[in-house]
């Protein structure tokens, strides 16, 4: 699956569209990371434990994504695009979505 922030691939032609294609997680904090965040807080830095959370979450939303491409006879998504939103107190929710196409 070829996956591309961009609308077009240069020198590949689009030879069938699929359409919207999405993914996504709703992951909360864990405790022992909301400890530690709240100890890099104060002294700053990168908080590690949420920027793995993160990681993880947008991979699972982006396999769900590709999932669906798949089943839909797409061999490459286009124009993807990530959002993130407050679901709930400490839950957040990664969606990413694009376009689906044969190449």
């Amino acid at each position: 699956m070829i996956l591309s922030n961009m609308d077009y691939l240069p020198g590949k032609e689009i030879v069938e569209f699929f359409g919207l294609v999405n993914g996504s997680t709703v992951r909360s904090k864990h405790v022992g990371r909301d400890i530690m965040a709240g100890f890099k807080n104060i002294l700053g830095g990168e908080l590690k434990g949420y920027t793995e959370l993160l990681n993880e979450s947008r991979k699972e939303a982006i396999a769900r994504m590709v999932a669906e491409a798949e089943a839909a006879g797409a061999n490459a998504i286009l124009n993807i695009r990530f959002s993130t939103s407050s679901v709930a107190n400490g839950a957040s929710e990664i969606y990413v979505y694009g376009t689906a196409v044969k190449i």
